[in-house]
C-alpha cells in the first residue's frame, strides 16, 4: 500500500503547528506506565542508603599486587556477596564487591561472572561493565567471565560492544573458544542478521577455532528462515565435508524447515533417508511431520504416520498427544480431544499444560466456563500445576462473560498458588474493570503492575489508550502515546488508529491530521483503516467535500479499496450537491 504524502491533505487543514506524540503542554497528564524516578526497589533503596552513609569506591592507588590473598570461603564479605547474588539482590552484591576490593580482597571470578549475568538479566548493562572492569583491574577474569560479558552484549543487541570485548580478551592472551563464537553467531541469527553471523563464522575459522555441530545447526536454522531449504542443505554438505556428523537436532531443524515451507513430500523423503545416514527418526521427527499433516487437515495420513511410528518402536510422547488434542479442539471436536486425553493417561503419560490448555481455551470460547474450571481442577489433581497461560485464559473468559468480580478473586489468589500474574493478567483485569466502569480499580491495576516491576507491553498501552479515547479522555491518551515512546515502545499503526478515532469522535480534526503527520514522519506505515478514520473524521465534522477530496486522492494511489471508496461516497451524499465547491465557498 502506498503511503500518502501529507501534501494530499486538503489545504484548508494544513497547520504550521505540529502535533507530535510529545508532551501536550496545554493538557498535562499524570498518567504513566513507567515507574516514577522517586520510587525504587527495596534492594536499590538499601544500596543508596548504604552509599549515603559510607561512600565506598575503588581507590585509584590500590594496585592488584597489594591485594590480600585470603581464604575467600572464610571471608565474611564473600559470603554476603554470594548470598546477595543468590537472592537476586545484584545492587547489594555490587556494593559488597566494591567494599571487598576497597579492603584489599581479590574479587572472586565465579561470583563476578554471576554478577555480570545478573546485571545483564536485569538490564543494568553499565553495572555489568563495571563489574568486569573491577575484575580485570583487581582480579583474574577467565574465559567464562568474558563469555558472559559477550553473551550479555549480544542479547542486548550491542554487537559492536561484543566485538570489542572479543578483541580485548584476545589482546590479553585469552583465546576465544567455540562457545564464544557460538554465542555471537546465535545472537546474530536470532536477530535475523545472518550475513554478520557468517562473518563471525569466517573469523572463527581464521582464528583456527573449529566449528562444531552446534555452530552449523544454529546457522542452518537461521538460513532456513532467511535463505530457504536449498541454502540450508548447502550448509549441511559443508558440515559433512568438515567431518562433522549432524545429530538429530540438526536433521529435525531441516525437517521442520521443509514442513514450514510446505514441502511435506520432501520432508518425508528426507526422513526416510535417515536409515542410510546411520540414524533413525526420533519422536521429535515424527511430531514435526504429524503437526504439519494435521495443520493441513490430513487426518488419515496422520493416523498412518502414528501407526508407522509405533511399528518402528518409537512410542508417542506427551507432545504427540498434545498435538492431537490441540488439532481436534481447533477443528471443533472437543469431545474427541477429551477422549485422547483419557487414552494418554491410560498409557501412563502425564498431561502437561500444553495438553490441557487447548481444552480449557476451547471450553472458554464456547462459554462452558464450568467445564473449563473443572479441567483446571483435573489438571491440578494430575499433579500438573496450571501455568499463567491457563489462568489468563480463564480470567479473559470470565471478564468477557461479565464475571469481573469472580475473575478478580482468582487474580488476587494467583500469588498464593505459585503462579504470580504477568503483564497479560494485568491487561485482562484492567480492561475488564474499566469496561465495568470501575476506573479507580482499573488504574490501580496499572500502578500495582508497575510497582511490582512488571513492565507494560504494547497491549497495555493500546488498552489504556483505547479506554481513555473511548471515554473522551483524548489528551491523556496522547500523553500515554508519549510515555509509550519514552518507555522504548514504538507505537504501531493500531496505536495511532486508536488515537485518530478518539480525536475524530471529539471533532478535533486539526489534531488528528497532525497525529497522522507525526505517524508518517516516525516511519509508521498507515493502513486502510488509518485513511478511512481520517476521511470519516473530516466528513462527520461537516467538511464532506474535503473528506471526499482526500478519499479520491488515496483511492487513486490504491491506499483504500474500491468498496471502501464507494461506501465513503454513500456516507457523504452531500458531495453530489456541492461537487465543485470548497469549504469557503459553501460558507459564503
Amino acid at each position: 500500500m502506498a503511503i500518502v504524502s501529507t501534501e494530499l491533505l486538503p489545504h484548508s487543514f494544513h497547520t504550521t503547528s505540529q502535533l507530535k506524540p510529545t508532551s501536550h503542554s496545554h493538557h498535562p497528564t499524570a498518567l504513566s506506565c513507567r515507574p516514577s524516578s522517586s520510587s525504587s526497589s527495596i534492594s536499590s533503596g538499601r544500596n543508596n542508603t548504604s552509599r549515603n552513609l559510607t561512600r565506598v569506591s575503588v581507590s585509584a592507588e590500590l594496585k592488584p599486587t597489594h591485594l590480600q590473598n585470603h581464604d575467600y570461603k572464610e571471608t565474611h564479605l564473600i559470603k554476603v556477596l554470594n548470598r546477595s547474588c543468590k537472592a537476586g539482590q545484584y545492587n547489594e552484591a555490587f556494593y559488597f564487591l566494591e567494599l571487598m576490593v576497597n579492603k584489599g580482597y581479590k574479587p572472586d571470578v565465579i561470583l563476578c561472572t554471576k554478577l555480570i549475568k545478573g546485571f545483564f538479566n536485569s538490564r543494568n548493562i553499565e553495572k555489568a561493565i563495571r563489574v568486569m572492569q573491577i575484575l580485570e583491574q583487581y582480579g583474574e577474569p577467565d574465559l567464562f567471565s568474558y563469555n558472559a560479558l559477550i553473551s550479555g552484549f549480544c542479547k542486548a543487541n550491542r554487537i559492536e560492544s561484543a566485538n570489542k570485548v572479543l578483541d580485548r580478551m584476545k589482546s590479553q592472551g585469552f583465546k576465544p573458544d567455540v562457545v564464544t563464537y557460538n554465542i555471537m553467531i546465535g545472537s546474530l541469527c536470532s536477530r535475523g542478521k545472518l550475513g554478520l553471523a557468517r562473518k563471525v563464522m569466517d573469523r572463527l575459522v581464521k582464528d583456527n577455532c573449529k566449528p562444531t555441530v552446534i555452530t552449523y545447526t544454529i546457522l542452518i536454522e537461521a538460513t532456513i528462515l532467511e535463505g530457504g531449504i536449498d541454502e540450508a542443505m548447502k550448509l549441511l554438505d559443508e558440515m559433512l565435508s568438515r567431518g562433522l556428523r549432524p545429530d538429530m537436532y540438526t536433521y529435525n531443524a531441516i525437517v521442520r524447515g521443509m514442513c514450514r515451507e510446505g514441502m511435506l513430500d520432501r520432508a518425508f523423503e528426507f526422513v526416510r533417508s535417515f536409515d542410510a545416514k546411520g540414524c533413525a527418526p526420533n519422536v521429535i521427527s515424527y511430531n514435526i511431520l504429524l503437526r504439519a499433516l494435521l495443520n493441513r487437515g490430513k487426518w488419515e495420513e496422520g493416523e498412518n504416520l502414528v501407526a508407522n511410528m509405533c511399528a518402528r518402536g518409537c512410542e508417542p510422547n506427551v507432545v504427540t498427544y498434545s498435538i492431537l488434542i490441540s488439532t481436534l479442539c481447533r477443528d471443533g471436536k472437543v469431545e474427541d480431544a477429551v477422549n485422547v486425553l483419557k487414552i494418554m493417561k491410560e498409557k501412563g503419560l502425564t498431561p502437561d499444560a500444553y495438553s490441557y490448555d487447548p481444552l480449557i481455551s476451547t471450553f472458554c470460547k464456547e462459554g462452558r466456563l464450568d467445564l473449563a474450571i473443572e479441567f483446571l481442577d483435573c489438571m491440578i489433581s494430575d499433579g500438573c500445576l496450571p501455568d499463567i497461560v491457563n489462568y489468563n485464559t480463564i480470567l479473559a473468559a470470565l471478564c468477557k462473560n461479565g464475571s469481573a468480580d469472580q475473575a478478580l478473586q482468582i487474580f488476587e489468589n494467583l500469588g498464593e498458588v505459585g503462579c504470580p500474574p504477568n503483564v497479560s493478567s494485568y491487561n485482562t483485569m484492567f480492561s475488564a474493570l474499566w469496561n465495568c466502569g470501575d476506573r479507580v480499580r482499573a488504574l490501580g491495576m496499572v500502578s500495582d503492575m508497575v510497582s511490582k516491576g512488571i513492565e507494560p507491553d504494547e497491549i497495555t498501552y493500546n488498552s489504556l489508550i483505547s479506554c481513555l479515547c473511548r471515554d473522551g479522555m483524548v489528551n491523556e491518551a496522547i500523553g500515554l502515546l508519549v510515555d509509550m515512546e519514552t518507555g522504548g515502545f514504538q507505537p504501531t499503526v493500531i496505536t495511532y488508529n486508536i488515537v485518530l478515532l478518539g480525536l475524530s469522535k471529539a471533532r478535533r480534526i486539526i489534531d488528528a491530521i497532525e497525529v497522522f503527520t507525526a505517524m508518517v514522519e516516525e516511519g509508521c506505515r498507515p493502513n486502510e483503516t488509518t485513511y478511512i478514520l481520517l476521511i470519516e473524521g473530516i466528513g462527520f465534522a461537516g467538511w464532506r467535500a474535503e473528506a471526499m477530496e482526500l478519499a479520491k486522492s488515496v483511492y487513486s494511489l490504491r491506499a483504500i479499496s474500491e468498496d471502501s471508496f464507494k461506501r465513503l461516497n454513500r456516507t457523504f451524499p452531500m458531495l453530489d450537491v456541492y461537487k465543485e465547491l470548497t469549504l469557503s465557498e459553501i460558507k459564503n
